[in-house]
């Protein structure tokens, strides 16, 4: 029997449920600082962040990186998370945006409206036909030369990791929803080199959890 696939409606239940807790989540620190290095994100003036979780990515963003006058518009499914968010951003309200999604990978934001798509630990809890759906919609909002800018969970590459890895899939192919929707992927899979043009990428291991940072520019 096939396993029942981890929908919209699944992950809001469960981080409405998660909020602040995201913020203990200390094993994927090591891979968003490489993402932050990796990203220009000092050459931005407009980001979009897909599963913007409690604002934690967003406020290191406008405190630390991104240059005055550029905006940001964050996106996630949890109506808890948006309000953290909210509430984290609120010194930024001027050109910080945080919106509800209903889960579907389709923003009304204009063609080429930004520069930098973020999305950190979100593409490992999607179902594959909304995995293509978001490389899709990220070429249609991001402007030629714009940059792609990705963390997801990743196969294991110790013994350490390679045993989580094996136990971390075996639970999610028995019940997803246990461990968030979240399970290990491989990024470069879905980046199309009619698409993409892939800058850099690697793998981050923290505690006995690989990470993927992956940057790709727009063509």
């Amino acid at each position: 029997m096939s396993r029942a696939p981890f929908t919209a409606s699944d992950a809001k239940r469960f981080y409405d449920r998660f909020g602040k807790r995201q913020d203990l989540q200390f094993y994927e620190n090591a891979a968003l600082e490489r993402l932050l290095a990796l990203g220009q994100f000092n050459r931005a003036r407009a980001v979009f962040e897909l599963g913007c979780g409690t604002g934690r990515l967003a406020q290191r963003l406008l405190f630390e990186q991104l240059p005055q006058g550029s905006r940001y518009v964050g996106v996630d499914v949890s109506e808890t998370m948006v309000r953290l968010s909210r509430q984290r951003l609120a010194r930024w309200r001027e050109r910080a945006e945080v919106r509800q999604s209903d889960g579907a990978m389709r923003w009304p934001d204009a063609d080429s409206a930004f520069d930098r798509f973020v999305a950190t630990y979100v593409l490992d809890l999607l179902e594959e036909p909304d995995l293509v759906a978001v490389f899709r919609e990220a070429h249609r909002l991001l402007a030629p030369g714009g940059l792609l800018c990705v963390v997801a969970m990743t196969d294991g590459q110790t013994a350490l990791s390679r045993s989580l890895c094996a136990v971390w899939k075996a639970i999610h192919a028995w019940n997803p929803r246990l461990v968030g929707g979240c399970r290990p992927i491989r990024v470069g899979t879905f980046l199309d080199d009619a698409a993409w043009n892939q800058l850099d990428g690697e793998v981050v291991s923290s505690w006995g959890v690989c990470s993927e940072v992956a940057i790709a520019a727009r063509i």
